[in-house]
C-alpha cells in the first residue's frame, strides 16, 4: 500500500486489483471497495458492449458457502432469487430486501436448472429423480416430464418456457453420478462393473434407475406430450439453453463427455437453431467455438438480453482470468467479458427492473448491475 501511494503521488496510474492481480481482488463485503468508475473485471472487447455496461456498478459477491451452485432464477413477485446447490441437495433463496440467503427446499432431488414460467410457476430439473417438475401456486408439484418413448430420461439439466405454453429442456447425463444425483444400477452405462451402490443414502423408492436414452433436447407440449426436437448427433451433451427475445432462435451450450457416454462428448461451444412455426428446430449451426485468446471458455448456462445479445457462463478451468461470463452479439461476435475468481456454472437476469445479472459460480453467488434487461424468461 505505501508503494502504491508513492506511485500515485508521482502522478502515475495505479492498476486496480482484479482477478488476475497478485494478490487477487477480494469480491466479498469485507474487501476493499472499488473506487474506479468502471469495474476492472468487466471488459469491453467490442464497442457494442460499452452501451450494456453500467459504469459505476461493481461486481459483488452476495454469498459464499455452496459446493456447486447452479440454476439461478428470479421470481418477479416475491423479489427473490432461487438457486441450486446440486451436491448438497438443496435450493437456496436470496432475498432482495436484506440480502439474506436461506434454505428454500431440502431435499431438492439434486436439482440443477431452475426457471419461472410465464405464469410465475417454478420449474426445476431434478438429477436425482431424472425428471422436470413444476411447483404450482397451491404448493403441489406436477411432473412435467420423466420419460420419452416409454424410456426414462437421463438427467434433465436446464429448462426454458415458451409463450405457447410449452417447455423446452436439455437431457445430458451429468446427474448420473454420486456427486450430483445417483448412478445407474449395476450393469448400467454409468455403473458397468456394479461397484457403486446407488441405493446408499437414498429413499427406498430410488436407486433402481438405469440410463436408457442418448443425450437430446426435448419439447413438452401444453397437452403434456414430450417430443424430441434435437439429437446428440447435432448437439453432443446439450446443457444450458435460451430463446432469443422473439423466440425465433434457440441457443444451446454443448459441454464435455458425461457419465455413460460412448462418444467423445461436446467441445464446449455454443450452437443455434431456427425455431419453426410448427415447433421444430431447423438450420442448425455452430454459433461460437467460445475460444478467447486461445482459451476455451466453455459455456454452461445461457441467457439473452432484450437486444438479442447472448450471455454465457464460462468454465475455463485453471485459466485465471477467463472464468466468468462471455457476452456475444446476435451475429456471434465476442463483445464483452466478466471475469470472476471461480468457474461460473449458470446465470440469469433479475431484480425489480430485470437489469441485474446474477451469476452462480462454483461456491459463490455474484451479481452485477448492467445497462440492459433480460429477455422474458431470462
Amino acid at each position: 500500500a505505501p508503494a502504491a501511494a508513492r506511485v500515485a503521488a508521482q502522478g502515475q496510474a495505479v492498476s486496480p486489483p482484479t482477478v488476475i492481480s497478485n494478490p487477487p481482488r477480494d469480491f466479498g463485503p469485507g474487501g476493499a471497495p472499488s473506487v474506479y468508475f468502471s469495474d476492472p473485471d468487466v471488459l469491453v472487447v467490442d464497442p457494442a458492449f460499452g452501451g450494456l455496461v453500467q459504469p459505476n456498478a461493481s461486481i459483488q459477491r452476495l454469498w459464499r458457502g455452496g459446493s456447486w451452485l447452479e440454476g439461478p432464477a428470479w421470481n418477479n413477485v416475491g423479489r427473490y432469487l432461487v438457486f441450486s446447490d446440486i451436491p448438497e441437495n438443496k435450493q437456496y433463496r436470496w432475498l432482495e430486501d436484506d440480502g439474506r440467503v436461506s434454505e428454500f427446499r431440502f431435499p431438492a432431488n439434486n436439482s440443477n436448472g431452475n426457471t419461472f414460467d410465464l405464469q410465475g410457476r417454478q420449474l426445476s430439473c431434478e438429477h436425482l429423480t431424472r425428471r422436470v417438475v413444476r411447483y404450482e401456486h397451491d404448493g403441489s408439484v406436477t411432473v412435467i416430464a420423466d420419460r420419452w418413448d416409454n424410456k426414462r430420461l437421463s438427467s434433465p439439466n436446464d429448462v426454458v418456457p415458451h409463450p405457447d405454453g410449452s417447455y423446452w429442456f436439455t437431457d445430458p447425463p451429468y446427474g448420473a453420478s454420486l456427486f450430483e444425483g445417483q448412478p445407474d444400477v449395476s450393469g448400467g452405462p454409468t455403473n458397468p462393473a456394479g461397484l457403486l451402490r446407488p441405493r446408499v443414502g437414498q429413499p427406498p423408492e430410488l436407486g433402481a434407475m438405469r440410463r436408457e436414452l442418448p443425450n437430446a433436447i426435448y419439447r413438452v407440449d401444453p397437452s403434456g406430450r414430450v417430443d424430441r426436437v434435437a439429437t446428440e448427433e447435432l448437439v453432443p451433451n446439450p446443457n444450458g439453453l435460451a430463446f432469443s427475445p422473439d423466440y425465433r432462435r434457440l441457443y444451446v451450450a454443448s459441454t464435455g463427455r458425461g457419465p455413460g457416454d460412448t462418444h467423445a462428448g461436446g467441445l464446449g461451444d455454443l450452437h443455434v437453431f431456427d425455431v419453426t412455426t410448427d415447433n421444430r428446430l431447423s438450420g442448425h449451426r455452430l454459433f461460437s467455438d467460445c475460444m478467447v485468446d486461445g482459451v476455451r471458455c466453455a459455456p454452461d448456462g445461457v441467457r439473452c438480453d432484450v437486444a438479442g445479445n447472448i450471455w454465457a457462463s464460462s468454465n475455463a478451468g485453471r485459466a485465471v482470468g477467463y472464468n466468468g461470463v462471455t457476452i456475444w452479439s446476435p451475429d456471434g461476435r465476442l463483445i464483452g467479458r466478466i471475469r470472476l475468481p471461480e468457474v461460473c456454472g449458470n446465470l440469469c437476469f433479475g431484480g425489480p427492473k430485470r437489469n441485474r445479472l446474477f451469476m452462480a459460480a462454483s461456491q459463490s453467488l455474484y451479481a452485477l448491475y448492467v445497462n440492459t434487461q433480460g429477455a422474458a424468461g431470462a
